[in-house]
């Protein structure tokens, strides 16, 4: 069990939003301020805006990618392509742990309306599904950063 992982899911129970939970863990290490995470990432919880869209979790481990090898310049060729291949190498290995990438898929429930909210909340799927990608983005952001620097 990785200490930034339990963080981050302690942050989701406790009210954060899953994109929030995951960029805070994984970014503030990385020279992000912890406000500024909390802002950046508000709208993309419940699969951006409770869209039901892609995982906030998710989203939020990608925006670590920008952390770790933005291209600060345009012509920056190398860092683009190093950050979408490990974009990519993320969205995969998010895939594969889950089965989907969607939010609404993941939860059962859509977001955006009284029955759905109230499905999420009679699923338990706050704790059953939520948590455990919030965990698991978090992982993949160490996992691949570790494989990254090794």
């Amino acid at each position: 069990m990785s200490e930034r992982a339990d963080q981050a899911v302690a942050m989701f129970l406790e009210g954060c939003n899953c994109a929030q939970s995951v960029l805070v863990s994984c970014g503030v290490g990385r020279g992000l301020p912890r406000e500024t995470a909390l802002r950046v990432a508000q709208a993309f919880g419940g699969g951006i805006g409770k869209t039901g869209n892609l995982c906030g979790a998710l989203t939020g481990a990608l925006m670590c990618v920008g952390l770790q090898c933005a291209a600060i310049e345009a012509s920056d060729k190398v860092s683009k392509a190093r950050s979408a291949g490990m974009a990519q190498w993320m969205i995969d290995e998010f895939a594969r742990r889950n089965g989907t990438l969607l939010c609404g898929e993941l939860t059962g429930a859509d977001l955006r309306t009284p029955e759905g909210q109230k499905h999420f909340r009679d699923s338990d799927a706050l704790h059953k599904v939520c948590a455990k990608v919030v965990r698991d983005g978090v992982e993949i952001v160490e996992e691949l950063f570790a494989r990254e620097s090794g």
